[in-house]
């Protein structure tokens, strides 16, 4: 009897030859990304040892870039402006044994923005392994840079209970004090209806937002104590840490008594929804503002993984926030190095 190819049978046998199509393609396109860096590590390396050694001055890289548009007809990439760049590029990273490898693995756009627009080494290499970690495209990679996601990430850390140390220890790694979601166009008045709704709406950009590992699971998600129903905001699970994240939103500053019930949600999540290989549920508290003194009073006594963190409808100014981490760099500057330069942000 010949098989259909409504076949369910085929229909799973071509599934696994597209997908053998499909991971030799991305193989493919990795392996020819990786070419292409090496080639432009080696010739930035090439005419910085020119230059260095005063065997070429500066107008020679415009002849070469003259020779080869004349001598390798359709080449791109390889005027005189991209070949210094090769040349910081090399200069940049060459003598970095840790970060050096991570170039390799990003495409030259995301090189040249991360080396254009970073100011310190630490916020490079910050970029380089978030960039890889989350599979940033073009545009989200620029996105990030303006929300001053590094700026942010040093001077104000996640705020959480003290239990998310020892129940989630990678947690502060993943979670943010604070989430920028412009995308969503919302008005300086808006209510939590036009925040959950605008989420959903843009659940693609929220997502990414929150991080790669992120996956949504439901909004309005039902629980159910006692003979009472009970509605969580959204509800996520995170791949990595391998445990469900419940998202509860405040259009208002943070208050106290919040804290109380999503510790109540959390409690009915692990009893009655968590799966046995699933770690403890942790909560987010997503706040349009909050008092940094009533957010430590409020979760030191907190027996539960729970994070309060702020959503900001705007792009922050991030020259402002630039300035502030200058002053943090030069905090002690004479008698020591700053801490953030020994022990850069680990977000990866």
């Amino acid at each position: 009897m010949t098989k259909t190819s409504n076949d369910p049978g085929l229909q799973t046998s071509f599934t696994e030859v597209a997908l053998l199509i499909s991971g030799a393609r991305q193989r493919a396109a990795q392996a020819v990304n990786t070419q292409l860096i090496e080639l432009y590590w080696q010739v930035g390396q090439y005419i910085c040892k020119k230059l260095e050694s005063a065997e070429w001055g500066e107008g020679v890289v415009a002849d070469l870039a003259a020779y080869l548009a004349k001598h390798q007809p359709g080449l791109r990439g390889f005027t005189r402006a991209s070949l210094f760049r090769m040349r910081q590029f090399y200069k940049t990273y060459h003598q970095d044994e840790l970060v050096a490898p991570l170039v390799r693995q990003l495409p030259w756009t995301h090189n040249l923005i991360i080396l254009g627009q970073s100011k310190r080494p630490e916020e490079r290499e910050f970029y380089l392994r978030m960039a890889i970690r989350e599979q940033w495209s073009k545009r989200e990679l620029e996105r990030q840079f303006k929300t001053a996601l590094f700026e942010r990430t040093v001077l104000e850390p996640a705020k959480s209970t003290p239990s998310i140390a020892t129940t989630h220890p990678a947690a502060l790694d993943v979670f943010r004090d604070a989430y920028v979601v412009e995308f969503l166009g919302l008005p300086n008045k808006h209510g939590e209806a036009d925040l959950h709704a605008g989420l959903l709406l843009r659940l693609k950009d929220f997502l990414a937002e929150l991080g790669r590992d992120f996956c949504f699971v439901g909004s309005q998600y039902p629980l159910q104590v006692g003979h009472r129903d009970f509605t969580l905001d959204l509800l996520f699970f995170h791949r990595g840490l391998n445990c469900l994240v419940a998202l509860e939103l405040k259009v208002g500053r943070f208050e106290p008594e919040y804290l109380g019930k999503l510790e109540f949600y959390l409690e009915a999540l692990d009893r009655d929804v968590r799966k046995p290989h699933e770690n403890p549920a942790i909560g987010v508290l997503l706040c349009a503002s909050s008092d940094d003194e009533v957010v430590e009073y409020a979760l030191n006594r907190s027996l539960s993984p729970a994070l309060i963190a702020e959503y900001q409808t705007q792009l922050p100014d991030k020259r402002l926030w630039q300035a502030k981490l200058q002053e943090f760099f030069n905090l002690d500057a004479p008698c020591a190095e700053p801490q953030a330069t020994k022990n850069p942000p680990k977000r990866v």
